[in-house]
């Protein structure tokens, strides 16, 4: 029975030491990643996402032809286009529909610079919490850095390809008098500040789901530094 107790109690020991062994391997992997290398690596990570996404994004069909991104109209408006659909405002429909997408096919190539210069003015703090955060860390780091100038720079875009749609105005017009309704947001009321936002929302979904890709496999980007940093947090 003696002997019995002992050797349980030698494997209980043994697998604790097992444990504590590959607990401190995980910790030393992160540990031993100095803030140089976990800034360089996050970097460059970011900026492949971010690069990547204005290619995916910035060409035509970029919007129109991916459903995860592609703008509709606003709410109410979604319905009440399918009502003018029947009374044969089809056309005109789609035509609007596919504008405010070209629209922001258009405009997502003027942000590269400004995502680009966020990633590159990162800090330590900025790499760390994002290493160590949640799934929408990067989302919100780039809403954060850049939503604010990359907004003022996608407007007078989206404003130029939406004028070009004589139906444009008379959603302003319609969308403001459902606004004072609470049929469509405020925000919503003005179809060239609803497409940078919707913009910008589908700019950083795509951002993120390309810095997912190489957080799940940082061998397949071919980068030494993304396959040392992602490499250690597996």
């Amino acid at each position: 029975m003696q002997r019995r107790n002992f050797n349980q109690a030698g494997l209980s020991a043994l697998g604790a030491l097992v444990l504590a062994t590959y607990q401190q391997a995980y910790a030393l992997s992160l540990s031993d990643l100095s803030n140089a290398d976990a800034s360089s690596g996050l970097k460059t990570a970011l900026e492949k996402g971010a690069l990547a996404a204005v290619s995916l994004l910035g060409k035509t069909d970029g919007f129109l032809g991916n459903p995860k991104v592609r703008i509709p109209l606003p709410g109410y408006l979604e319905d009440a286009a399918k009502l003018l659909k029947n009374f044969g405002q089809g056309k005109r429909i789609d035509e609007l529909v596919t504008s405010i997408n070209r629209a922001a096919e258009a405009a997502v190539p003027m942000g590269k610079d400004l995502l680009v210069g966020a990633v590159k003015a990162m800090n330590v703090t900025d790499a760390k919490n994002i290493l160590q955060g949640g799934e929408n860390s990067v989302t919100n780091f780039f809403a954060e850095k850049t939503r604010a100038p990359l907004g003022v720079k996608f407007l007078p875009v989206v404003t130029q390809a939406t004028e070009k749609v004589g139906l444009a105005n008379k959603y302003n017009e319609f969308a403001g008098k459902a606004a004072g309704f609470g049929l469509v947001k405020k925000e919503d009321a003005n179809i060239q500040q609803y497409v940078t936002g919707k913009t910008l929302d589908g700019l950083y979904v795509i951002i993120g789901d390309e810095e997912k890709k190489i957080r799940q496999d940082p061998v397949g980007t071919g980068s030494a530094i993304l396959q040392k940093v992602f490499g250690a947090m597996k």
